[in-house]
């Protein structure tokens, strides 16, 4: 059995901690934690909030419609757990944040932590994003009601690329986006053809069956 030392951190700042205990606690995240490869981190904001209700948030400066996650909580939370060193990478998950991408994700695998910042409500004080944060990200353009799913999509892909994670280094050669905008070969399995209703038939494509492992692989690079 081999054996790896490579571990990475991830620290996720949220107001909703249990959001993320299904998720992390299935599949290849899971047995990586097992095996001390990953070391994923949860922390409610609102333990260091100065605020006797444990409040996070307060109304906009100017005006406008819903509550603002205040820069204080962040601060404080990032100064407890230590997170300003060169070592570690703060990124805030944002709406008008650089688009995540496969690039993204083998780049930021090489940090030894990864600390992730989520919103809420109308946002989170620009001066999380201007003094604390490293960089924005966003996994596309449109709008959810927190950043804890985007956080969830950040760990599962940065994961990917820690030593040993997926366990064969084949399966992470031929994924999609490995290459600048490379997407996989169709994939079949058993049966040869599906028939979901008389006189229909879903067949896998001849050349898979064929045995000729050249023109399989052509056929996979051409597709």
């Amino acid at each position: 059995m081999i054996v790896y030392t490579v571990l990475m951190r991830f620290d996720v700042l949220t107001i909703f901690p249990t959001m993320f205990d299904g998720y992390f606690s299935e599949s290849i995240i899971k047995r990586a934690r097992e095996r001390k490869l990953l070391d994923i981190r949860v922390h409610d904001v609102r333990t260091w909030s100065e605020d006797k209700h444990h409040k996070v948030d307060d109304k906009p400066y100017g005006g406008g419609p819903g509550m603002v996650m205040a820069v204080g909580p962040f601060f404080r939370a990032l100064k407890s757990l230590r997170a300003f060193n060169k070592k570690t990478r703060i990124v805030l998950m944002s709406a008008k944040g650089k688009k995540f991408t496969h690039r993204e994700a083998v780049r930021l695998a090489k940090y030894d932590r990864v600390v992730l910042l989520c919103g809420r409500y109308e946002g989170v004080d620009e001066r999380v994003a201007t003094h604390l944060a490293d960089e924005e990200l966003s996994i596309g353009e449109y709008v959810l009601t927190g950043g804890e799913l985007p956080a969830m999509v950040v760990i599962d892909a940065v994961s990917r690329h820690v030593p040993g994670v997926l366990g064969a280094k084949e399966s992470l050669a031929r994924e999609s986006h490995t290459e600048e905008g490379v997407t996989e070969h169709p994939q079949y399995t058993r049966p040869d053809v599906f028939s979901p209703k008389k006189g229909t038939r879903w067949s896998v494509p001849k050349i898979l069956l064929s045995g000729d492992h050249k023109k399989i692989e052509e056929w996979r690079k051409k597709k």
